[in-house]
């Protein structure tokens, strides 16, 4: 471990790795009180370091005026350190968005495969498939914006990256409205509303939300679900059951690819289980698609 001129460093890997204020807040009081207790990590690339790790670190200490910070080489070549630092992940608390990033890196710029991938990282392919199709599914600015914090990634995974698959909606039909919620501090949950008017509900509430006025949308979608829309019980209970339908189609949809999938028991019980699904599959789409047709009438 040596010390490093925070100055010396080539940071091209700035936005490969997500940034979160809060986190960075607490770390700046802490590097303040006590300095900055863990190294640096990079790689030594024709005698300048490229940081790889520990980007919220140099932020502070550039914050605080600090001049140098400990760091450490995870060698000379960019493609091993980027390895040494995806192997170690775990440890170091990558995000799946920060993987998926490296990843890519290793794909794009060093021209490794996705087995070579998986064998140099002890992965599975599924592991590797599943990181790589997260990124070609994003296009750049609702990169930027997640990577930036500006967008919780929990409710684009989770309430907004599903559309693509149950509307057919495309890739770059998500990024209005990735970018007007952007920076506005909205919560999962209001998201998830949002998410329901702009992608199911009408023309005028979509161009509503798109340009960055979301106070009144969510105030009546809120309303909607507090039931004061004079809906008889039974409406209640059905519109409930097509809520928790979506929920589960979404979750399981996102959990498929899910390469732990694997115990016998389990493919045992989820074929017989999936049997039954898709039995129903066609028969249960051609319902939904008559009442969403009535629906659409009123």
């Amino acid at each position: 471990m040596n010390e490093i001129e925070l100055s010396s460093l080539d940071l091209r890997y700035k936005g490969y790795r997500m940034r979160d204020r809060a986190v960075e807040a607490r770390l700046l009081a802490s590097i303040a009180e006590r300095g900055i207790l863990t190294p640096l990590e990079g790689v030594d690339v024709e005698q300048r370091p490229w940081l790889l790790n520990g980007f919220k670190r140099w932020r502070c200490a550039r914050r605080l005026g600090l001049a140098t910070a400990p760091y450490v080489s995870l060698g000379e070549d960019a493609a091993l350190g980027i390895v040494a630092l995806l192997r170690a992940s775990n440890d170091r608390a990558l995000s799946l968005l920060e993987q998926a990033g490296f990843v890519d890196e290793l794909k794009r710029l060093h021209g490794m495969n996705l087995v070579q991938i998986a064998e140099v990282l002890s992965r599975s392919k599924a592991w590797v498939s599943l990181r790589l199709g997260l990124l070609a599914e994003m296009t750049p600015t609702v990169r930027g914006k997640l990577f930036a914090g500006a967008f919780p990634v929990y409710a684009y995974m989770y309430s907004v990256r599903p559309f693509m698959r149950i509307n057919g909606t495309g890739v770059e039909a998500l990024e209005p409205f990735v970018t007007a919620l952007s920076g506005k501090g909205l919560s999962v949950r209001e998201i998830e509303h949002l998410a329901q008017g702009y992608f199911r509900g009408p023309a005028a509430l979509r161009e509503q939300i798109a340009s960055g006025n979301v106070e009144l949308p969510l105030r009546h979608l809120k309303q909607a679900e507090a039931h004061g829309d004079g809906c008889t019980p039974f409406e209640q209970a059905m519109l409930t059951d097509i809520e928790q339908a979506l929920k589960y189609m979404q979750r399981v949809m996102n959990k498929s690819p899910d390469p732990r999938l694997e115990s016998a028991a389990f493919r045992a019980q989820a074929q017989l289980l999936l049997s039954g699904v898709l039995e129903r599959g066609v028969a249960f789409f051609q319902s939904v698609r008559q009442l969403h047709d009535r629906c659409g009438q009123a």
